[in-house]
């Protein structure tokens, strides 16, 4: 339910970001551009002290203190009328939110068995999108371009739903989770000398920078130019095609769930790479074929759908790998760790991939194909250096901590 509210929060009102900054507040279009960086830029200084803070503390209280940032950042963006209060607000709401990730995944690490971990982040995952989903459809119906009081509603809206969540976590009783108070691999630099000397850790990162650059980091900019640029796809047919993402997902879930749960984790990553393989190729059809606009416009749809069956193939495969991988109380390091790699991959995705998709098309598809391929690469190498247990969680019968790459013992 943290998930569903902390996803419902974010696609209320992060979609209509652009346009209440530059057109409802009347500050232009580079401030608006600048309020989306410093999104990025919060996350990216916040995350390398919330992971150093999660396993002092524990993930509950930071996650509180994130959402109380979260809502105090909401709740100013709504009323701020200058530039200045606007990046200030953003920066609140943005360090805020990219907190609550590794928080959030932590608590289901200490919630969870490394045999029920896979279903628990995927759980999470369809709960974030349908959040994102709900609160982007019904934020759409609220706001108004000609008034900013439709705007104040919707980021108050977002801040009652954070604070909502305060009042649900207080209520979480956590089980008891090992916390590293005083060991030396408790400070910032030894943690992460820690976390760098972990081969498997180190792999998986770039692994996942990988993943993130080639598909999220695309689908609302370098992909989507693609589409309207060389496919003539309409806007219409794009949000059709962000909508069958999201349902490809929803329903797909859990049928998959079932489908990669029994294999390897290294065997399904890899698989993930051939379909986004597959489904770059379908967009180069899409805007370099010559076919109707209809074929082009389904086959543009199809690309963004089986996105959605690799993402779904992902929320139980990637996230508890991550977990498996952390040494026992430093699950929110790793995570942390990780959350950091995501939001950089999701930094430069679109700087690379928007200018390549709206001038450079047939490059542009091909970069990606290979990118796609490279995960797949990536995958079959990260494999190599996990231990059965960490590659194949089915194999334990009660928790076990994988320690950082070396080997572990089991029930098998």
């Amino acid at each position: 339910m943290g998930n569903a509210l902390s996803a419902f929060g974010l696609g209320f009102t992060v979609p209509y970001l652009y346009v209440y900054v530059a057109q409802v507040r009347g500050l232009g279009a580079m401030t608006a551009g600048l309020v989306l960086a410093v999104f990025a830029v919060a996350a990216l200084v916040v995350l390398p002290f919330a992971g150093r803070a999660i396993v002092q503390r524990g993930p509950l209280p930071v996650l509180l203190t994130a959402l109380i940032t979260a809502a105090v950042g909401a709740l100013s963006l709504g009323i701020a009328s200058s530039a200045a209060a606007v990046l200030v607000s953003a920066a609140l709401l943005g360090a805020g939110q990219a907190v609550m990730q590794p928080a959030l995944a932590t608590m289901i690490v200490d919630c969870s068995t490394a045999e029920t971990r896979s279903r628990a982040f995927a759980m999470q995952f369809f709960l974030q999108n349908l959040g994102l989903g709900v609160g982007g459809l019904i934020g759409g119906h609220l706001v108004d371009t000609t008034s900013a009081a439709s705007f104040t509603l919707l980021f108050a809206i977002e801040a009652a739903m954070f604070l909502l969540l305060v009042v649900v976590m207080v209520t979480v009783r956590m089980p008891h989770a090992p916390r590293i108070e005083d060991a030396p691999s408790a400070s910032g630099r030894g943690s992460w000398k820690q976390l760098l000397g972990n081969r498997a850790m180190v792999q998986l990162c770039v692994l996942g920078f990988v993943l993130f650059f080639a598909c999220y980091g695309q689908f609302e900019s370098g992909l989507s130019a693609y589409g309207v640029e060389a496919a003539g796809i309409s806007t219409s047919a794009l949000g059709t095609a962000l909508a069958a993402n999201t349902l490809v997902i929803v329903i797909a879930q859990f049928a998959v769930l079932r489908f990669v749960e029994r294999r390897r984790r290294s065997r399904v990553i890899a698989a993930v790479g051939l379909i986004w393989a597959v489904a770059w190729a379908v967009a180069g059809y899409a805007g370099l074929g010559h076919g109707s606009q209809e074929m082009a416009t389904a086959a543009f749809v199809s690309t963004y759908a089986l996105f959605g069956l690799g993402e779904a193939m992902l929320s139980p495969t990637v996230a508890p790998l991550v977990a498996d991988l952390a040494p026992e109380g430093m699950a929110g390091q790793y995570n942390s760790a990780f959350a950091l790699v995501k939001q950089l991959a999701l930094a430069v995705g679109p700087a690379v991939g928007g200018p390549l998709g709206a001038s450079l098309h047939a490059p542009y598809i091909v970069a990606f194909l290979l990118f796609s391929l490279g995960i797949t690469v990536l995958a079959v190498r990260l494999g190599r250096q996990l231990t059965d247990v960490q590659d194949q969680p089915w194999l334990v019968k009660s928790r076990v901590v994988a320690r950082g790459g070396a080997p572990v013992s089991a029930d098998v």
